[in-house]
């Protein structure tokens, strides 16, 4: 995921989460979006 641009990052965030994607590969994705202190550009989508 290093190679992704931090726009490239954010949008497959959204993605994923609209296509209901796996919550494993969701949070590898969050993981590279905290580690490149990014969390601000994302809202909290995780439903109850």
């Amino acid at each position: 995921m290093e190679h992704l641009s931090d726009e490239l990052l954010i949008e497959s965030y959204y993605t994923a989460n609209d296509l209901n994607l796996s919550p494993d590969f969701i949070s590898l994705i969050e993981e590279e979006i905290h580690r490149r202190s990014l969390s601000h550009k994302i809202k909290c989508i995780k439903s109850s």
